[in-house]
């Protein structure tokens, strides 16, 4: 019985000493599935880096991502349950999503304005600028996205007339522009921006002309209400995608890494990132202009009627730091 007692403790201390010697994380690392629209911009690449630098895996979370053409495929995503977050979807798609009784909530704010993204045609169009484009066929990427409503907001405000016609991601629209299917193409920094340089294609309109969304939130992160039951894994993930922002912008390294992930040149990045995406537009912890957006969600008829307060409380549920 003496034997059998002292090997108990016996045990009991290699125990001790095997915990004390692999101090944890306080967390085992929990799996969570994330869907971004736009694969290889600077904004929807906030999940990627965090992963690839192992910033995730200090908040005991690791991340497989699935790439999206848009917004709303991300967001159907979660909806169904097969993925757990998206991160840059439309902000009035995730509105109506919910206010149809989908399984999803609001954990952050992912762009406010629209600075990054532009208009574009070929270099040899006559067209010259918006005020051109009556009757012209011109470019957003899905219907509910953030550069649909984007694009509602810049031809309302300057009264023009084109045709707006969904043409999915940015190669496949780069394509479409290039060989006169589509008269006015769209882009995201630093997507094109070379061509641009080279004088390959032309901007006529910039996002961040545009007034109704200047201060708004335009695309967000939501979790599937599945994942928010998991404890603090969506809150633990929220905290690494603010690491995440911070390193993108303090170090480096985290351009060189983006370039192997993006083969957009760093130098290109550099450039691009302060005048497109400002690093207040990404931070994730509020949600700008919350009645501006419901009324546009309202009036783009994302939803039927306008939610309560209690349903807006239900809907936003940003974790705090940790």
């Amino acid at each position: 019985m003496m034997a059998r007692a002292g090997a108990a403790s016996l045990a009991a201390a290699l125990c001790s000493s095997v915990m004390l010697a692999f101090p944890p994380s306080a967390h085992a690392e929990d799996l969570l599935k994330v869907a971004v629209a736009q694969r290889g911009q600077w904004d929807t690449a906030i999940a990627e880096l965090g992963e690839r630098s192992g910033i995730f895996k200090k908040r005991g979370i690791a991340v497989t991502i699935l790439y999206t053409q848009g917004g709303p495929e991300a967001h159907q995503a979660v909806i169904s349950g097969s993925m757990d977050i998206a991160c840059g979807g439309g902000i009035e798609s995730a509105i109506g999503a919910f206010s149809k009784g989908a399984p999803v909530r609001i954990i952050g704010s992912a762009m406010i304005g629209s600075p990054d993204t532009y208009w574009f045609v070929v270099a040899n169009s006559p067209i010259r600028s918006l005020a051109d484009a009556s009757g012209k066929t011109i470019s957003y990427s899905q219907n509910g996205s953030s550069s649909h409503t984007a694009l509602l907001a810049l031809l309302d405000q300057y009264k023009v007339d084109a045709r707006p016609v969904a043409t999915g991601g940015h190669p496949a629209t780069l394509t479409m522009a290039m060989t006169g299917q589509i008269d006015i193409g769209r882009g995201a920094a630093p997507f094109g921006l070379d061509l641009v340089e080279e004088g390959k294609i032309r901007v006529i309109a910039r996002g961040s002309e545009i007034k109704a969304r200047a201060h708004q939130t335009v695309r967000i992160c939501m979790a599937n209400t599945q994942a928010l039951k998991r404890g603090d894994a969506v809150a633990r993930f929220m905290q690494g995608y603010r690491d995440a922002l911070e390193w993108m912008y303090s170090d480096p390294a985290a351009l060189t890494m983006y370039e192997a992930f993006s083969n957009v040149r760093r130098e290109l990045m550099a450039k691009a990132r302060d005048e497109y995406f400002p690093k207040a537009t990404l931070w994730p912890d509020e949600i700008r202009g919350l009645d501006l957006v419901l009324a546009d969600a309202l009036k783009n008829k994302f939803i039927a009627r306008p939610l309560t307060a209690a349903e807006i409380k239900e809907m936003i549920q940003i974790p705090g730091p940790l």
